[in-house]
């Protein structure tokens, strides 16, 4: 049975393969057309499914956008998730408007009429696009892509074979590349894995990167000191693309969780979730639950008032080990107008 599936898994993996292929094919001889808007676009993506980072570094660069003086808006696809009954996108858009008040974030799985929106509508000159790799048809001025130092390329096979959204060489595509969870693996494997990024594209920026915990957060939000969570007795929970990554970021603390449950990528909680969590933590003599500010959006309206034990999540800010000064040196330049993608 497993043979078979296994087969199955590769024919289809292969069909998927050529698809991706001739779509790239198509656009670099320009036969499939991009679409521009009067905005300067920088492009956050990846090449595999689950969770490289690229929110957090969303984030980031909104920020520095914002430093400079630079408003923004955000675009991105957006998740839908049930809520009495109605759909409402809580997913990554509720951590990019909570954390880039100052941008418009646009929830448009249409990239191009997303773009069209907040330059005609709110008057944006500058547009972050997330998760864009794969979105050509909207002209991008600037191509940056996560790659997870634990997971790299997907298992090196295509889905649904594997993880990879495309073929490693369309890193070609990319003007820089930003390892994330690069604590979480060896300096030889590091190393390593550099020295691909460069022998499939020597022009761009290699950039290393973590995710750095800076404190658990109640839902009043007030703030638990990350030295505080040691010695508690945790219980964590996730629907993340890279459960072990936040897992072993909790452990990074100095703390072993007491127990844990893993859900499925962008998973939609439930009550009865929440209850089942809860009888989980107490079986295991928990005080205090653990998630991701990605599960908290979508299950705050479902925390009892009750009293009970303490359940937070862990707020965590990209921070560069390498190379940060270089990629902000590549936008400033995009911003200027000295590099222009063709």
């Amino acid at each position: 049975m497993g043979a078979v599936l296994l087969l199955f898994l590769q024919i289809a993996a292969a069909g998927y393969t050529a698809i991706i292929a001739v779509r790239n094919f198509l656009y670099s001889k320009s036969w499939l057309k991009t679409r521009r808007v009067n905005a300067t676009i920088f492009s956050i993506g990846n090449i595999t499914v689950g969770g490289t980072g690229k929110t957090p570094l969303v984030i980031w660069l909104c920020k520095f956008l914002q430093q400079k003086g630079i408003q923004c808006a955000i675009l991105t696809r957006g998740y839908k998730t049930r809520t009495e009954g109605r759909e409402t996108s809580i997913d990554e858009p509720a951590i990019l408007a909570e954390s880039c008040p100052q941008a418009r974030v646009i929830v448009n799985p249409d990239r191009v009429i997303g773009a069209t929106e907040a330059v005609n509508k709110f008057g944006a000159k500058v547009l972050i696009m997330d998760d864009g790799f794969q979105h050509r048809r909207l002209y991008r001025n600037l191509d940056i892509v996560t790659i997870d130092a634990t997971c790299p390329f997907g298992y090196g096979r295509m889905l649904p074979a594997g993880l990879l959204r495309e073929p490693v060489t369309s890193l070609k595509r990319a003007d820089a590349v930003v390892i994330t969870h690069s604590d979480q693996v060896q300096q030889t494997e590091l190393n390593e894995l550099e020295e691909k990024l460069k022998q499939l594209n020597p022009d761009m920026i290699v950039a290393r990167s973590m995710h750095e915990p800076v404190c658990a957060k109640l839902a009043d939000n007030k703030e638990i000191a990350i030295d505080s969570l040691k010695g508690r007795r945790i219980f964590a929970f996730c629907g993340v693309g890279n459960p072990q990554a936040f897992l072993n970021t909790i452990r990074s603390l100095g703390v072993e969780p007491v127990g844990s449950k893993i859900y499925n990528d962008h998973h939609h909680y439930t009550d009865a979730d929440i209850s089942n969590i809860r009888e989980q933590a107490m079986a295991c003599g928990t005080n205090l639950i653990l998630t991701t500010q990605k599960d908290w959006t979508k299950i705050r309206h479902l925390i009892p008032t009750k009293e009970g034990i303490p359940l937070v999540y862990l707020a965590v800010e990209l921070k560069f080990l390498s190379g940060e000064d270089k990629l902000k040196g590549l936008i400033e330049d995009v911003l200027s107008g000295k590099i222009l993608k063709k």
